[in-house]
C-alpha cells in the first residue's frame, strides 16, 4: 500500500521532470521505474525512493540544449561511475562540509530555473537560448501567449494552490489536477500541446550503446557529468538525512552512493535520464508506513503497469498541467522557513552565501555554485576567526594573596584569546610593541588553539627585543601544539624564556624570586 501511495505521487511528477529535462515523459517514466526498482534494492535505508527530480532536471536543460540526449545520456553513466567510486571510497560524509546557507542558496536557484523553464509549457509560447536565463531574455521580442493554454494552465495551477490538505492524503493533488486536465483535453478537443506518444516498453528508440562511448566524448562530457554527480551525491544523501531522523534509523551514505552509482550506470542503456534519491517521494514512503525496500520496489511495478495500461491516455496529458505541476513544485522547493529565519537574524554572512549560490547557480551551473559557496564559506570563516582577543591586566599581588612587592611593579599578564595566524598577526604585533616598555611581560596562551609561522616570527622578533630592553618574558598555559611551535623559538638560545603551566604558579614562583 505504501508503494501504490508513493506511485501515486511519482506518476505526475515523473512525467513533468522528464519533459522539464528537455527529453520526453517517457523518459521520466522509465527513469522512476529502473531508478525505483535497482536503486531502491540497493539503497543505503529501505525508505529511500529513487527517481528523476526537479534539480536534476534543472541542470539537464543546459546539457540537452548543447549535446543532445545522446550527450545526457554519456554523462549520466559516467556521473554513476563517479558515484560508485565516491562510495566505495568512502567519501559519503564530503556534504557535511558544505555551509547550510549554500545548500539552501543552490536548492532556490534550481526553483527559479525549474519555474523559468516552464514558461513555454505554460503559456504555449517558444523561446530561444541554451538556459533558463538566454531564453527568458528572448520573450522581449516574442511573447505571443496562446490563450486556451495558458487559461487550462491558470485553472490547474488554481487547482494545485487551493486544492484542500486533508484530500491530499487520499489522492495527490498533483495527481488529480492531471487527470482533470487531460479529461477535459480529451472531452473538448483542446487546441493545446500534448505528452505525445508514451512507450509500453522499458527499452526506447534513443538509449545508450557501448559502441558510442570513447575517450574523446567522456572527456568532452566529463565537466557535466561531474555536476550532475555532485547534485546526485547531495540530494540523495540530504533525502537520507531527513529521512533517518523522520524513521529513526540512519542512511548509510557510502552504501547510498554505491546504489545511486550503480543504478544511474544502468539507466542511460534503458534511455533513462539520472536518478537521485527525492524527499517527497521518500516522505510519502514513511509516511504511508513504508518499512522494507519493497514499498521503492513496489512504487516501480504501479508506475510499470500504470505505462503499460494507460500509455495512450497519459499521451493525451496537456503541457501546460505538467508546467503547473512544476511551478508549484518549484515553489515547494524553495526553504521558506529556512530563509525567513536568515533575514529575521540578519546573519550577514549567511544571506551573502545564500545569494551568492543561488544567483551564481542560475546564471552558470551547479558546480560552480557549489565551489564559489564554499570558497566563500571559508572566506568568511578564516575572516571570522582572525579576530583575537587580547587583554593586559597589571600584576595584582593582593589578589593572590601575596604581599605586596617593590620588585613586581610594572609587571603585565597578556590574556590571548584565538588563533594566532597570519590574518591576526598586525593585532598581534600592535598589541606586543605597546608591552615592549614594561619591566616584565607574562603571557597567558590558555585560549590560543594554534599559532603559525608568522605568529611565531613575530614573538620571535619580541622576545629579541625583549632581551635588549632587559625585559623578562614568560609563558603559560600554553597547548601542546603552541607550545612545541614556539619552543623552535628558544631551543637553541642561553636566554629562553620562562614557561609555567598556570598564571598563577607564574606568580608564585616570580614573588619568591622577589
Amino acid at each position: 500500500m505504501a508503494g501504490l501511495t508513493v506511485a501515486a505521487v511519482a506518476l505526475p511528477l515523473a512525467l513533468a521532470f522528464g519533459v522539464s529535462s528537455g527529453a520526453d515523459a517517457a523518459a521520466g517514466m522509465i527513469t522512476a521505474i529502473i531508478a525505483g526498482t535497482v536503486i531502491g534494492s540497493l539503497s543505503g535505508g529501505f525508505y529511500q525512493i529513487s527517481g528523476p527530480t526537479g534539480a536534476m532536471a534543472a541542470i539537464l536543460t543546459g546539457i540537452i540544449a548543447v549535446q543532445g540526449l545522446s550527450g545526457v545520456l554519456v554523462a549520466t553513466f559516467i556521473a554513476g561511475a563517479i558515484l560508485l567510486l565516491a562510495g566505495l571510497f568512502k567519501l559519503g560524509n564530503l556534504t557535511s562540509f558544505i555551509p547550510a546557507p549554500v545548500i539552501t542558496g543552490f536548492t532556490s536557484g534550481i526553483a527559479i530555473i525549474i519555474a523559468l523553464g516552464q514558461i513555454d509549457n505554460f503559456f504555449g509560447t517558444t523561446s530561444v537560448g541554451e538556459n533558463a536565463l538566454t531564453r527568458l531574455f528572448s520573450y522581449h521580442s516574442n511573447f505571443n501567449p496562446d490563450l486556451p493554454t495558458f487559461l487550462l494552465g491558470l485553472l490547474i495551477l488554481l487547482l494545485l494552490i487551493f486544492y484542500p490538505k486533508k484530500w491530499a492524503h487520499v489522492l495527490p493533488a498533483s495527481l488529480v489536477a492531471i487527470i482533470l486536465a487531460t479529461l477535459a483535453s480529451i472531452i473538448f478537443k483542446l487546441p493545446v500541446a500534448k505528452v505525445g506518444k508514451i512507450p509500453t516498453s522499458l527499452i526506447t528508440g534513443e538509449r545508450l550503446h557501448f559502441s558510442t562511448l570513447n575517450f574523446a566524448l567522456l572527456k568532452q562530457l566529463f565537466l557535466p557529468a561531474v555536476s550532475i554527480a555532485m547534485l546526485g551525491m547531495i540530494e540523495s544523501l540530504l533525502c537520507g538525512a531527513s529521512a533517518g531522523r523522520m524513521t529513526g534509523k540512519d542512511l548509510d551514505s557510502n552504501q547510498e552512493l554505491v546504489a545511486q552509482g550503480i543504478g544511474n550506470m544502468i539507466l542511460p542503456f534503458f534511455g533513462g535520464i539520472p536518478a537521485t534519491a527525492a524527499i517527497a517521494r521518500t516522505s510519502v514512503a514513511i509516511k504511508s508506513g513504508a518499512q522494507t525496500r519493497l514499498a521503492g520496489i513496489f512504487h516501480a511495478f504501479f508506475l510499470f503497469l500504470s505505462m503499460i495500461l494507460f500509455a495512450p491516455i497519459m499521451s493525451q496529458i496537456p503541457m501546460t498541467a505538467l508546467a503547473s505541476v512544476l511551478l508549484v513544485t518549484s515553489w515547494r522547493m524553495h526553504e521558506w522557513s529556512t530563509i525567513k529565519t536568515m533575514l529575521h537574524q540578519k546573519n550577514r554572512t549567511a544571506i551573502l552565501l545564500f545569494f551568492a549560490t543561488m544567483l551564481s547557480t542560475i546564471i552558470f551551473d551547479l558546480s560552480i555554485a557549489i565551489v564559489l559557496g564554499i570558497i566563500l564559506g571559508c572566506i568568511f570563516f578564516i575572516a571570522k576567526s582572525a579576530k583575537i582577543s587580547i587583554t593586559t591586566e597589571e600584576v595584582d599581588w593582593r589578589r593572590m594573596d601575596l604581599p605586596y612587592s617593590e620588585a613586581g611593579t610594572d609587571w603585565a599578564v597578556i590574556y590571548i584569546t584565538g588563533p594566532l595566524f597570519f590574518m591576526s598577526a598586525n593585532q598581534l604585533k600592535k598589541e606586543l610593541d605597546q608591552a615592549i616598555s614594561r619591566k616584565g611581560i607574562i603571557f597567558s596562551l590558555r585560549g590560543v588553539p594554534s599559532i603559525d609561522l608568522t605568529a611565531r616570527d613575530i614573538f620571535a622578533d619580541y622576545l629579541s627585543v625583549a632581551r635588549l630592553n632587559d625585559q623578562r618574558v614568560i609563558f603559560t598555559s600554553m597547548q601542546p601544539e603552541v607550545k612545541a611551535q614556539l619552543k623552535q623559538i628558544w631551543e637553541k638560545d642561553a636566554h629562553s624564556p620562562v614557561h609555567h603551566p598556570t598564571v598563577a604558579h607564574a606568580l608564585t614562583t616570580l614573588h619568591q624570586e622577589f
